[in-house]
């Protein structure tokens, strides 16, 4: 959890859907996979974001949420949260409404996904990754331990850097 005072609120994420089997699950899988904003008083959620509809992968989102304050591209300072998630994509939301402002592959490796749609916040994904049963997919990226897992990350306000650790593996 991540905890800012000055929204009063927590954000967190959510796990995967089960069965890990995709094909015995239909549907989005709603609120699995979703980076939460909840007041911390209330316990009402004010955005939830889900990352990974339908996740088929593995791709338990749960790791940590950091917190930063930045400029955006037109100069504006925001309230952000970035968040390394195992489906191999970095997301940063707008902290105070949940807004996507950006999502960008960690490298060029990530495969699963063609790319996310910042307007719609969906991921365009690629069907040669599929997992269902009717397709053998080869050399997914990640791999379902994700390339970021359970690791610390931090930011430094003075570099405007983030530091993560990061694991490379692809699977079957």
């Amino acid at each position: 959890y991540a905890f800012d005072p000055g929204t009063i609120m927590i954000y967190y994420g959510s796990g995967n859907p089960a069965p890990w089997n995709e094909t015995m699950r239909p549907g989005d899988n709603k609120w699995t996979m979703t980076i939460w904003g909840r007041d911390i008083d209330t316990g009402e959620a004010h955005f939830g974001y889900q990352k990974t509809p339908h996740d088929e992968w593995d791709y338990a989102g749960v790791n940590v949420m950091m917190l930063s304050e930045q400029k955006d591209k037109a100069g504006k300072m925001r309230k952000l949260l970035t968040h390394p998630d195992r489906n191999g994509i970095v997301y940063t939301l707008d902290r105070t409404d949940g807004s996507l402002v950006s999502a960008d592959k960690i490298d060029d490796t990530v495969n699963w996904v063609k790319k996310v749609d910042l307007k719609t916040g969906l991921p365009q994904r690629d069907p040669e990754y599929a997992t269902g049963m009717d397709h053998r997919a080869r050399d997914i990226c990640p791999s379902g331990m994700g390339y970021h897992n359970q690791g610390h990350d931090s930011y430094d306000p003075e570099r405007q850097s983030f530091f993560m650790g990061i694991n490379h593996i692809c699977m079957d």
